[in-house]
């Protein structure tokens, strides 16, 4: 059975000094610990969400830099593909032109000889009509 004297006082007195003693030492720091975490945490967690948000935009500027180089590059490449096929048609004509003016030459000159060899053939016909004559006849005309 529980008894009433003097005892229980002092454990009742025994109890709020230690609860204030705790308190004091350990209940306070550990609560403010606590709380100086949650903060750290929270600001961290802030600057985490700014970090994102600033590499998001620089990600966004890197692709529309990346969007903008790879349109010019495509500009350059047409306009060096449209100047080399521009220079080699030019270059293509030129060389027909070369050939066909080397080509009119030579049938010039190939129906200048076949004028040429005509004509001495024509010339020389009756020459040769009269010795085959006489070597089929097998007598002099």
């Amino acid at each position: 059975m529980i008894t009433m004297d003097i005892t229980l006082v002092i454990q009742i007195i025994n109890m709020f000094v230690l609860m204030f003693l705790l308190n004091g030492v350990l209940y306070k720091p550990v609560k403010k610990i606590l709380k100086e975490r949650s903060e750290k945490l929270q600001g961290m967690r802030a600057e985490v969400s700014d970090y994102e948000k600033n590499a998001q935009l620089r990600q966004e500027e890197v692709d529309a830099k990346m969007a903008k180089a790879s349109g010019k590059a495509k500009a350059a490449l047409e306009s060096a593909r449209a100047e080399a096929q521009a220079a080699g048609d030019a270059k293509l004509t030129e060389i027909k032109a070369e050939a066909d003016g080397e080509k009119k030459k030579q049938l010039a000159d190939i129906s200048a000889q076949f004028e040429s060899a005509k004509k001495s053939l024509q010339e020389n016909l009756d020459g040769f009509a009269t010795e085959m004559a006489s070597k089929i006849l097998g007598r002099s005309l």
